[in-house]
């Protein structure tokens, strides 16, 4: 890019398509940019009728190609949160953009703005996006994500744990996270372009959901190298998403699961999900909730002493001995929520030992094991 792309710009779209890739595009802008043109939203209007929306930080980049009436073709770059705030904010009527010196006017209806204009020439260069791996569609894709990354941790100290390990082998996904607390692992299938392909990445969590939920119709999803570095791309009706993959050994989580299980109890998806919520309301912040597994039933208790108490207690198909250990709240009902079937089954050892937490689609039947949601006991009563 050179400072000659920006010398003339104009073109007209649609507001409300604007706005929402706008503020697709710029979530992806770092809070806490390397240099300040990486706060900048890299706008390309094209020939053929259509506009780039494009950020980049060396490591994330988004981009949205969105239908406009173009009248001078070329490229500038402007504060992309400021760009954000003010689309979301302007009238239900077309937006013109047209360059002006060193400024933009942005124009609808009686509104018109004019941004300052940032050095063009001064911006990365967008990473290529690599050749498709597979396709998913975007709700298949977007239940397994949100499923996974309530587990990936939120400490950037710790930046191995913040990513979700992807493993590729054939048809067959799996997406897998943990926060040292707990751990999440989801497989699907999907349509690989080469049914022999194998691969393993660790991406942000937060990049996947974000992509994830962005996404619509199919998704194209690219591993592979660009510019010398391992990638993961999301492509999707115009818009794109790539990330460099975490660095690192991801920890051997899967030997948490435990080979035999000699307890499980079965009990009603909903149900639990609103007890445990309930329950919850007098739990003291990093206080557990207590699960008694006995005589056919599961009873919930939260507070002690001179506090508020919550006691509720539901039925249960408990196979094994009686067995009594507790839970972090938030992280059960997180769990808990990620269960889409109509019963819920708990897989126990011994109360200090993980729990496993799966589907069933009857109380008698089969475990669904397309999704576990594996949590730590907390026994502080």
């Amino acid at each position: 890019m050179n400072a000659e792309a920006a010398q003339s710009v104009k073109f007209k779209v649609d507001r409300d398509v604007l706005a929402d890739a706008v503020t697709w595009t710029t979530k992806s802008i770092p809070q806490r940019p390397a240099v300040p043109v990486l706060t900048g939203l890299l706008i390309t209007a094209n020939a053929d009728g259509s506009v780039d929306l494009a950020v980049f930080d060396y490591e994330v980049s988004a981009r949205a190609r969105i239908a406009a009436d173009v009248e001078v073709e070329g490229t500038i770059l402007v504060s992309g949160r400021l760009l954000a705030d003010i689309a979301r904010a302007l009238p239900p009527q077309p937006v013109v953009f047209e360059l002006d010196g060193t400024k933009v006017s942005v124009t609808c209806g009686s509104s018109r703005f004019a941004l300052m204009t940032m050095p063009v020439e001064e911006y990365p260069a967008l990473p290529e996006v690599p050749e498709t791996t597979g396709v998913i569609s975007a709700s298949d894709f977007q239940s397994a994500v949100g499923q996974v990354n309530i587990a990936t941790s939120k400490d950037e100290t710790l930046p191995i744990l913040t990513a979700m390990r992807v493993e590729i082998e054939g048809d067959r996904v799996t997406l897998l996270a943990t926060d040292r607390y707990r751990l999440a692992v989801r497989e699907f299938t999907w349509n690989p372009r080469n049914p022999q392909v194998e691969a393993v990445a660790l991406v942000r969590g937060k990049t996947m959901a974000e992509a994830a939920k962005a996404m619509s119709g199919d998704i194209e999803i690219a591993l592979a190298e660009s510019g010398g570095k391992e990638m993961l791309a999301f492509s999707s009706e115009g818009r794109v998403t790539t990330s460099l993959l975490v660095e690192g050994d991801y920890p051997k989580v899967r030997s948490l699961f435990p080979k035999d299980v000699a307890i499980t109890a079965v009990l009603e998806t909903s149900a639990l999900r609103e007890a445990v919520r309930r329950v919850s309301l007098v739990a003291e912040r990093n206080s557990p909730i207590k699960f008694e597994f006995a005589d056919g039933s599961l009873v919930l208790r939260a507070g002690a002493g001179d506090d508020a108490q919550a006691t509720e207690a539901l039925p249960a198909t408990i196979e094994g001995e009686d067995i009594t250990t507790g839970f972090n709240p938030g992280y059960i009902a997180e769990g808990l929520a990620q269960i889409d079937t109509p019963f819920v089954r708990f897989s126990l050892t011994e109360p200090k030992k993980p729990v496993v937490i799966s589907g069933m689609t009857e109380a008698d039947g089969e475990e669904d094991t397309s999704y576990r949601y594996l949590l730590m006991p907390i026994l502080r009563f």
